[in-house]
C-alpha cells in the first residue's frame, strides 16, 4: 500500500486535490481514504458517496489535529489493508502551521493557496520544509507575476520541494502530483514509520487546561514577551 498524507492550511483546497486525485487513479487503485478534523467534517461522506471508496474521519478535539493522526496512523494503515486499498490518502487539518503531519514510508504534499498572499510559505514552517511537493492552487486568479514570486517563496524554504501548480477545481497540472503518487514506494514495515521531524514543544501548563494569562500562572516551558525564548519554570 501506498500512503500519502496532504496537508496544509484550512480552505487551501486540499479536498479539492484529494478528489482529483481520486478522479484519475480510481480505474487503477484501490483507494481508501482518512479525514482528520477538530470539530466537524464531511469530506469522507462526500467522497464515499461520490466515488464509492471506503472513507472515515477522526475528530481530534482537544488534541492538535496533526498530534491526533500521529496517534492514529497505525490504526488507519491497517484499517485501509482490510478495506483492500493499495493507496491511502491522509487529509490533515492542518491548523498550526508548525506541525508537520508527514511520515517516512509515504508522500508528504503540502498545498498553498496562490491567493493567501505571497509570503503564506515562509509562515508555513516544517509543514512545507519536509513535504515531498508542494501544490499550489487557484493559479487562476493570481497574475503571472505573483506566481513567479509566490513560486520563489516556496524555494526559499525548501530548495528541493517539487512544485505542482493547479486549478484544482479542474484538475489543470495535477498529472505531475499524480505521477508522483504512482512512483511513491509502498509501504515496507507499518511498524517501523516514524514522524520525518520533531513535533512542537507540548509541555506548558496551558497543554493540560490551565487558562489564566501571562507566564507568572503557568509552569514548564513558558514564554516571555522580553529576554529569553524560552524558559523553564518548575521542578
Amino acid at each position: 500500500m501506498r500512503l500519502v498524507v496532504i496537508a496544509g492550511p484550512p480552505s487551501a483546497g486540499k479536498t479539492a486535490v484529494v478528489r482529483q486525485t481520486i478522479r484519475a487513479l480510481l480505474d487503477r487503485h484501490q483507494i481508501a481514504y482518512l479525514k482528520i478534523d477538530v470539530v466537524r467534517a464531511f469530506e469522507d461522506e462526500e467522497l464515499a458517496a461520490e466515488f464509492g471508496i471506503p472513507a472515515r474521519k477522526v475528530y481530534s478535539g482537544d488534541l492538535c489535529p496533526d498530534h491526533a493522526g500521529v496517534m492514529v496512523m497505525r490504526d488507519a494503515i491497517a484499517w485501509a489493508g482490510e478495506e483492500g486499498a493499495d493507496l491511502l490518502l491522509v487529509e490533515s487539518a492542518g491548523l498550526c502551521l508548525r506541525c508537520s503531519p508527514y511520515t517516512t514510508q509515504g508522500l508528504g504534499v503540502a498545498v498553498l493557496s496562490a491567493i493567501s498572499g505571497t509570503n503564506t510559505p515562509l509562515k508555513m514552517a516544517a509543514m512545507l520544509a519536509l513535504a515531498d511537493i508542494a501544490v499550489v492552487t487557484r493559479i487562476d486568479l493570481v497574475s503571472q507575476a505573483e506566481k513567479e514570486v509566490f513560486r520563489e517563496r516556496i524555494r526559499e524554504v525548501n530548495p528541493r520541494l517539487d512544485i505542482v501548480e493547479t486549478n484544482a477545481l479542474q484538475g489543470t497540472g495535477m498529472r505531475y502530483l499524480l505521477r508522483a503518487i504512482e512512483d511513491c514506494p509502498a509501504i515496507t514495515d507499518p511498524d517501523a514509520i516514524v514522524l520525518r521531524g520533531a513535533p512542537p514543544l507540548g509541555v506548558c501548563t496551558i497543554c493540560i487546561g490551565k487558562t489564566e494569562i501571562g507566564w507568572q500562572h503557568h509552569f514548564g516551558v513558558i514564554r516571555r514577551l522580553e529576554g529569553a525564548d524560552y524558559l523553564y519554570r518548575g521542578d
